[in-house]
């Protein structure tokens, strides 16, 4: 779960989408369009850049990736289609172990990519290596005009934008229809009485389930509260007032949950033992083979004591530029962007992988309005935090989940937690320089 997001999977419930983005066993051909006849699409809106009576040299943009190749195939034959008169092109090439391969090959012009596509979160890890250009270097700000603000801040890293999101992901509340009771909850202490009277720990029968002391799935309770495990400037926050209260409020409902893992926790659910789960969309294939009435809920409707929804943080999947590749592709690059941003792009990965698309124009494809997983990611990203992207974030799961076990399996005194897994986050962050 620490790298969630470089799963990067986005789920379906919409009749006939068996599976979640990510997955390589149900991705559609082609996409289908949103509005009629007069709206253009994005490959109207891509302007030939050709000069009469020269002949166009055909470009080749080269993109490195790490994630799910039906995806990446979606994406490569959509740019294509929508670039073909201006012979620009792309190739995917997935790459294990990407950041070492970039590290190796990222200032390389002959062996290495041009682009790559991958999990915002290792942003900062890329910038600091000295490969990553800003966007502005090859587009300008327009391009993230029609984007979901919240996966825009995720490319973002010490105010420079050097990430274009394409897709992205929460968790939500995931329920089994045929075993959840009543409407589900507006608000987390209604959801908290909901569990005490449907719980039966020594029966091993369970409301909800959520990996408890896991950082990644507690932290829509941690930042609801305003809590933070680490802020933007690299500034651990284990021991913030708002993370104690956080950690001690998602204590009591730990309490009615199973101490598990992901494997446990989603074998309960799947197995009928749990009416519910926090989880992702990369649930949905194993849930669907179940035989599941699947239900989704944002996690943004639920809300804290504070007022405050549920904020869980965002995966979001996107392509950054390399810098050797401005001087030599600056023009094409800039016409791939473009179209990767566009809504076409969007609208192909909604309807052929199941996700959840940056770009807010996909949203009005009335197929896409329908699917509910889709719909609920989106709403989710009202409340929902982009992970932060600092290279120091990858230290942080070991103290920040030290926390958590120590308060919800050992009964050991919040504060005292966490003052102590604070000083051990600042020394992990220390021994990074």
């Amino acid at each position: 779960m620490k790298r969630i997001l470089s799963m990067i999977v986005c789920g379906c419930l919409a009749a006939g989408m068996l599976t979640g983005c990510g997955s390589r066993n149900n991705v559609a051909d082609t996409a289908q369009e949103a509005g009629g006849a007069e709206e253009e699409n994005t490959v109207e809106a891509v302007e030939n850049t050709e000069v009469p009576g020269e002949e166009t040299e055909p470009v080749e943009v080269k993109i490195w990736h790490d994630g799910d190749e039906a995806i990446m195939g979606k994406i490569e034959a959509t740019v294509n289609e929508a670039l073909k008169d201006q012979q620009i092109s792309i190739s995917f090439e997935k790459k294990s172990g990407l950041t070492d391969q970039l590290q190796l090959y990222g200032n390389d012009a002959a062996n290495g990519p041009d682009l790559y596509f991958y999990a915002h979160d290792t942003l900062g890890t890329f910038v600091e290596m000295g490969i990553a250009a800003p966007i502005s270097d090859v587009a300008g700000e327009d391009v993230f005009s029609g984007l979901l603000p919240m996966t825009v801040e995720a490319g973002t890293y010490k105010d420079v934008q050097y990430f274009m999101p394409v897709y992205f992901e929460t968790l939500l509340f995931m329920y089994n229809k045929a075993l959840w009771e009543g409407e589900v909850p507006e608000t987390t202490e209604e959801l908290y009485a909901y569990m005490e009277a449907h719980t039966d720990t020594g029966a091993g029968t369970y409301a909800v389930v959520n990996q408890h002391s896991t950082a990644y799935n507690v932290a829509p309770f941690i930042n609801g509260f305003g809590g933070a495990v680490i802020d933007k400037n690299g500034q651990p926050g284990l021991n913030l007032a708002q993370t104690i209260e956080a950690v001690e409020y998602n204590k009591k409902f730990a309490a009615l949950q199973a101490d598990g893992d992901y494997n446990t926790v989603t074998t309960l659910f799947n197995e009928g033992k749990a009416a519910a789960i926090i989880g992702g969309p990369w649930l949905v294939s194993g849930i669907k083979e179940a035989g599941i009435d699947l239900g989704i809920k944002s996690l943004s409707d639920f809300k804290l004591p504070n007022g405050n929804g549920l904020a869980p943080f965002s995966g979001v999947q996107g392509v950054g530029v390399l810098k050797h590749a401005v001087d030599e592709k600056k023009d094409a690059i800039a016409q791939v962007l473009k179209v990767m941003a566009g809504r076409e792009v969007g609208e192909a990965l909604a309807l052929g992988s199941n996700c959840a698309p940056a770009n807010m124009e996909a949203y009005a494809n009335p197929e896409v309005e329908a699917n509910e997983m889709i719909i609920a990611i989106k709403e989710t990203a009202e409340t929902a935090q982009p992970m932060p992207n600092i290279p120091e974030m990858s230290v942080m799961w070991g103290p920040a989940e030290g926390l958590l076990a120590a308060v919800n399996k050992s009964g050991e005194d919040v504060k005292t937690a966490a003052e102590r897994c604070q000083q051990d986050a600042l020394t992990a962050i220390a021994d990074m320089q």
